[in-house]
């Protein structure tokens, strides 16, 4: 499914291209190399990492309603970029990553800091936390936008879209992606950190080095996310939930299925995005942002999987 969808990317848009004589047209051959084939991979990579960094920050706090950009690490992350504009207003887009990933590590351990104290009763007031957390986060963005005539840009970075995407300019995204090989090598980790910091520590793992490598993990991909694409809101709550009812909770076993699960989603929302109102454009986080909604509250009035007994009553 993946590669069909693909495959159907990089042959949709304004410009027409026909697959059989593309591959001889070197203007179609061009556009290929600097727009649809950037466009694709950076969709594919947003969606797969943004998933697998929703599944780990769902391990590290230890509940399944939240994801980076329910719990303020992404608005955390667009505070950061802003920084970075209203104090080097030229900055490349490496020092604009740097400054992003800062402020995403800040604003994901302040979240982390403030559930620690919620009563492990009451699951639904971590979510809760999250969304107030996040809006008071992005409130402040919004306000600084407004107050330096930066709105259009902080727009931008709030609800993602990938129209502007072309060679040169998602190529730190590939960073996300060899970052979610580095969460599969140590997956087994993260799946006994979810237990908690007592049987982790009686498990023998060293809690606090698993935390801090989840936390790089997850706001180093959300900052990338928002510099490049901005946000896309529900991917990382959205697939790891519906994976995991499906296939369990070892991180081994189900990342790969979430990590796909997210690219292929991800790639879908655009490539629906780009039909719906076709010449124009429907931003993907929209898309994703209304389908992760619905889904959300499924998930929230949903019971528990059940399976049924052996003799089927």
């Amino acid at each position: 499914m993946l590669f069909g969808l693909a495959v159907a990317s990089l042959f949709t848009g304004v410009i027409t291209l026909d697959p059989g004589t593309a591959w001889h047209d070197p203007e179609a051959l061009r556009l290929l190399a600097v727009s649809r084939f950037p466009r694709t991979a950076a969709v594919i990579l947003t969606g797969a990492s943004m998933a697998v960094a929703g599944m780990i920050m769902q391990m590290l706090a230890r509940n399944r309603f939240i994801e980076p950009t329910t719990a303020g690490t992404g608005q955390s992350a667009a505070l950061g970029i802003l920084v970075a504009t209203m104090l080097w207003p030229t900055a490349p887009l490496w020092a604009q990553m740097s400054l992003a990933s800062l402020a995403a590590i800040a604003g994901s351990a302040g979240f982390l800091a403030l559930i620690r104290h919620l009563p492990p009763s009451q699951p639904l007031l971590v979510p809760l936390v999250g969304l107030i957390y996040g809006g008071i986060i992005g409130a402040a963005v919004t306000f600084l936008g407004y107050q330096l005539d930066l709105l259009q840009y902080v727009e931008v970075w709030m609800n993602g879209e990938f129209s502007g995407v072309l060679r040169g300019r998602y190529e730190l995204l590939w960073i996300t992606g060899a970052l979610t090989l580095v969460a599969y090598v140590v997956a087994d980790q993260f799946t006994i950190v979810g237990l908690g910091r007592e049987a982790s520590v009686n498990l023998g793992l060293n809690y606090d080095s698993v935390v801090i490598a989840g936390l790089l993990i997850v706001s180093v991909v959300t900052a990338l996310t928002v510099t490049t694409v901005g946000m896309i809101p529900f991917v990382g709550l959205v697939v790891p939930n519906v994976v995991s009812r499906l296939m369990g909770d070892n991180l081994r076993a189900t990342l790969p299925c979430v990590a796909l699960s997210g690219a292929v989603l991800v790639l879908a929302c655009d490539l629906l995005g780009r039909i719906l109102r076709y010449p124009y454009e429907i931003p993907v986080g929209t898309i994703f942002g209304i389908l992760g909604g619905a889904v959300f509250l499924w998930l929230l009035y949903a019971g528990p999987a059940r399976t049924a007994p052996p003799d089927g009553r």
